[in-house]
């Protein structure tokens, strides 16, 4: 007769083999609850918490683990760092972490990666060029690590010496598509700081074509009929009626300011400035929303015509606000910095009814082109092809009318290319539709020691500057299938909506 432990692990590893995360939680709970386990148990059901977004579950599980003498303990000082620096943005409990990983394995990799970026979201140049460099040492082609250092400064000229060792690892031979795309977009970023703009364009192309298969042989693929269909969706169901709260349910105000717009069209800038005031705090890009949305509100868009449950919405409510109270404790007024969370402005009012959204624009060719330019990942296919991204941005501008024509008290306007131009009128009027009076700390923004975990980070660390601002004429000659696809748009130079 098989020994029940082994039964109960083999249920366990059946589930997690399988995905199916909940039982699979469930099953290595049982597991251990008849036995202390083994560490492998421990450290696949702290995997498995951080799936269900358990995250002080997990962070607990992966300490058991190490106490049982887990093997390869700096990997698990390594997830550790990522559960406490993205899921809880406790980012100095990460950096030590990683730290110790390394005085474990002081060649460990992957931390000295981690590392190098967390000291970059703290605007710690220095420090990350160092740990930069230490991985390159290990490993002298390391793609991230390369890339990575790439995008710590400004080039003079192409030919700057990084630049040459960006193009020597690009032709090496056998490296994954994934490894291709993060040399070949921070290539085209230096060769673009340096002014080899037709150069430029072309290491952004390559670096397109290679992240379409950075996720195995089936090429990455936007399906523009699909998003279509889910903009109908969205628009029809925020027009049902909106469940009246539970009697012994009462509404308080949003836990959270909600900037959202295209991405590369302003936010992170916006968020650093409004975080300089005493009254804010930048929460960055906060993933409860879009988990929400992804969990409870697209799948039931089968639907349209018939509106969320109030207990539905009393749920996510609670989640939400659950969530944001366990990464910002004791914040008062947060800004939640999602830029697509334009698509889930209908589930934020049901929400929050009295929510405050932020909408940052830009004029159209330079947006669309920033976001060509940028490595958004496998999840928004639509950046890997400028016709793609204009379909995109075509029904990002009709669901934003469609909110405005809803909500549009609450909704406020931020346009980049003005706000750069002449930032204090601009931020005086975001403060004011949040509530807020002036600050002058608003307009020293750029030094501020706030964590930012976007690809903006470096730029919104210096003072405003113009010169993203009509950044598309340098690339006109590339551009033409991105204004056939955009149509009228193409000539918005604000990007903003019709008034």
């Amino acid at each position: 007769m098989q020994d029940p432990v082994f039964s109960l692990r083999d249920a366990a590893v059946g589930h997690l083999s399988a995905g199916r995360t909940a039982q699979a939680v469930t099953a290595y709970r049982t597991l251990l609850d008849v036995t202390p386990g083994l560490p492998d148990d421990w450290f696949n059901l702290a995997y498995l918490q951080r799936q269900l977004r358990d995250f002080p579950a997990a962070l607990a599980a992966y300490d058991r683990a190490l106490a049982l003498g887990a093997q390869g303990a700096e990997e698990i000082h390594l997830n550790r760092s990522v559960i406490l620096a993205e899921d809880l943005r406790r980012e100095a409990d990460a950096m030590a972490e990683l730290k110790r990983a390394l005085a474990i394995a002081p060649r460990f990799l992957p931390a000295l990666v981690n590392l190098g970026n967390l000291h970059e979201q703290r605007g710690e140049r220095v420090q990350a060029q160092a740990r930069y460099e230490q991985a390159l040492a290990v490993d002298p082609g390391h793609a991230l690590a390369l890339s990575r250092l790439a995008n710590l400064r400004r080039f003079d000229s192409p030919a700057d010496p990084l630049i040459q060792r960006l193009r020597q690892a690009l032709g090496v031979r056998g490296r994954h598509p994934a490894e291709h795309a993060d040399l070949a977009f921070a290539l085209g970023k230096a060769l673009d700081d340096a002014g080899s703009h037709d150069d430029a364009f072309a290491a952004y192309a390559h670096a397109n074509r290679a992240a379409r298969f950075s996720q195995g042989r089936t090429p990455l693929r936007y399906d523009r009929d699909a998003h279509e269909r889910l903009v109908d969706t969205l628009i029809r169901q925020s027009l049902q009626p909106v469940p009246p709260s539970r009697p012994d349910e009462s509404v308080a105000p949003a836990p959270a300011v909600f900037i959202c717009g295209m991405f590369r069209s302003g936010s992170t800038l916006l968020e650093q400035i409004l975080g300089s005031h005493p009254g804010v705090r930048p929460g960055g890009e906060i993933d409860l929303l879009p988990s929400l949305a992804h969990r409870h509100l697209l799948p039931r868009l089968a639907e349209p015509d018939r509106p969320l449950p109030a207990e539905l919405v009393a749920q996510l409510r609670r989640e939400y606000r659950d969530g944001v109270a366990m990464r910002f404790p004791g914040a008062a007024r947060l800004t939640d910095k999602r830029p697509d969370n334009f698509l889930f402005v209908g589930l934020i009012k049901q929400l929050f009814p009295d929510a405050k959204i932020l909408h940052t624009r830009r004029a159209v060719l330079d947006n669309c082109l920033s976001v060509f330019f940028l490595h958004l990942g496998p999840s928004m296919a639509y950046s890997l092809d400028l016709e793609d991204i204009a379909h995109w941005y075509r029904q990002y501008r009709r669901l934003m009318a469609h909110w405005k024509s809803l909500y549009g008290d609450d909704i406020h306007d931020v346009d980049y290319d003005a706000l750069v131009a002449d930032p204090r009128p601009h931020i005086a009027a975001a403060l004011e539709h949040l509530g807020l009076t002036w600050d002058e700390a608003c307009l020293n923004f750029h030094a501020s020691t706030a964590s930012v975990a976007t690809p903006s980070n470096w730029q919104v660390r210096q003072p405003l500057y113009q010169r993203s601002s009509g950044r598309w004429r340098h690339y006109e000659r590339h551009l033409g299938g991105l204004r056939a696809a955009l149509g009228p748009l193409a000539n918005d130079a604000e990007g903003g909506l019709p008034r």
